[in-house]
């Protein structure tokens, strides 16, 4: 990689701990990282002649509002090929029937499912401005095998987004309290002895890592208590993040199982701290989020499935006022039939405003872009992302402020996206330095050759073996 310079960028976004915004400036980015940002680079003579500009990449960011690339803490790639399918559609079905039919769907995903609806997930992100994307892995079929993460590492490096892949995993059989199918079910040992393989070969804790490995066991109510713990003993041991789904309708049965809800159970195992990260967290009590907020536990917040599913709406202010970390997620499309993360925060900042009398105040569209940056990248322990600032890495997109849509609304950059509705594609996306999107197009890829054989491998593995559901 080289050095790129972004001149003349109608504003700069940066979301670090000054909310600075710089107007007319420029960015001079060089290799993984932001070097410096200032208004006159580009008329630097030494800067743009000699030595120091020989293969230099310059961007015009005129009339480009310029922001920290969003993170997207929680998601389920290989579900991108079940949207769009009223049959299956959250909404109209109790939880029960959902999972009953969704369940069978499946158990039938292949790896070449999970690759292709994986290309899928990370274009729509990358396309709206995602550099960085944790996705909660727990497909494995036995026509999967162990496969899925390292076929998504395969699509995310084509693509080029940072991925940090949640290993998940169910290992409670149906028959003994869960509502997994038996295909899809894994021993404890086998779980484990995986995601110590995936760890190993993939895991990169280096600044400006674009892959790691997040040991993700799927939720409470599907797992064998002793596979919580044998993960909370890998991740510490390896040095990685811990990630499950809890707070989301399973404490009650969890409490029948053990005699403690969800919170109280994952405490007693240590399964919490500033390296855990939990989704959703839209049942508990004042008393679990302050358990959260003690032990230093982040919320992944995921507002799609809390609206299709009628599920109680986070009160944000008040959980960060004790202390939580709270970030942003599209979840997977079962719930959510949309990848597109800013379409995510304008939802999740709207869900907010909806209650800002009865809660004193409401989280603004800037404080709303910041769970989605800097929160994002704190939540996934990447202290190296989130915003834009010398020594970061250069994660960013872009968005064209010159089109009549815009016009009359363009005051205020740091609010502009979630007030205004910006959810459509961004002008471009820069991943590590690198531009990923521009201009409508994926780069490096044949993008239309992706589609074709995306379809191709839904239409084989799924539309044919389920046309009574689909129908």
């Amino acid at each position: 990689m080289g050095r790129v310079l972004i001149k003349n960028a109608k504003a700069i976004v940066t979301c670090d701990d000054r909310d600075q915004v710089f107007y007319d400036a420029d960015m001079l980015i060089d290799g993984p990282k932001i070097v410096k940002i200032k208004k006159g680079l580009s008329d630097d003579p030494l800067l743009m002649t000699g030595p120091l500009a020989e293969g230099m990449e310059v961007i015009d960011a005129s009339d480009k509002f310029v922001y920290p690339g969003l993170v997207n803490t929680h998601h389920h790639f290989f579900q991108t090929f079940v949207r769009n399918l009223t049959t299956i559609d959250y909404p109209n079905l109790t939880v029960m029937d959902w999972i009953d039919k969704i369940y069978r769907i499946f158990q039938k995903i292949d790896d070449d499912v999970i690759y292709y609806s994986s290309l899928t997930a990370m274009a729509d992100l990358i396309k709206h401005g995602c550099t960085c994307a944790f996705d909660h892995q727990y497909c494995y079929t036995t026509a999967t095998g162990k496969r899925p993460v390292d076929r998504q590492m395969e699509a995310a490096a084509q693509l080029g987004i940072r991925y940090h892949a949640g290993r998940g995993g169910n290992t409670l059989e149906r028959e003994n309290g869960s509502s997994i199918p038996e295909a899809m079910v894994e021993s404890t040992d086998e779980f484990i002895r995986d995601c110590d393989r995936l760890i190993g070969l993939y895991h990169d804790a280096a600044p400006y890592s674009m892959r790691q490995i997040v040991v993700s066991p799927c939720q409470p109510i599907n797992c064998y208590k002793e596979t919580f713990e044998e993960s909370v003993k890998l991740a510490r041991d390896k040095g990685v993040r811990l990630h499950t789904h809890l707070g989301e309708g399973e404490s009650e049965g969890i409490k029948e199982r053990y005699g403690v809800r969800s919170v109280e159970w994952c405490e007693s195992m240590g399964f919490v701290g500033p390296d855990v990260f939990v989704a959703h967290a839209w049942e508990l009590t004042p008393e679990e989020y302050k358990v959260l907020a003690r032990t230093g536990t982040g919320v992944s917040h995921c507002p799609a499935p809390a609206v299709l599913g009628g599920f109680p709406i986070l009160d944000i202010k008040w959980m960060q006022a004790q202390g939580i970390v709270v970030s942003l997620g599209c979840d997977g499309s079962a719930t959510n039939d949309s990848s597109n993360l800013l379409d995510t925060l304008r939802m999740a900042y709207l869900m907010q405003a909806y209650h800002t009398k009865a809660r004193g105040g409401c989280v603004t569209a800037y404080d709303m872009l910041k769970i989605a940056t800097i929160n994002g990248a704190k939540t996934l322990g990447r202290m190296d992302l989130g915003s834009l600032e010398e020594e970061k890495g250069a994660d960013l997109f872009m968005i064209d402020t010159k089109g009549l849509e815009l016009t009359g609304a363009i005051h205020d950059p740091k609010n502009l996206l979630a007030r205004a509705g910006v959810t459509g594609p961004v002008w471009l996306t820069m991943v590590n330095g690198r531009v990923v999107f521009r201009d409508g197009h994926l780069t490096g890829v044949d993008e239309e050759r992706l589609a074709r054989e995306g379809e191709a491998a839904c239409t084989k593995v799924l539309r044919d073996q389920f046309r009574s559901i689909w129908i």
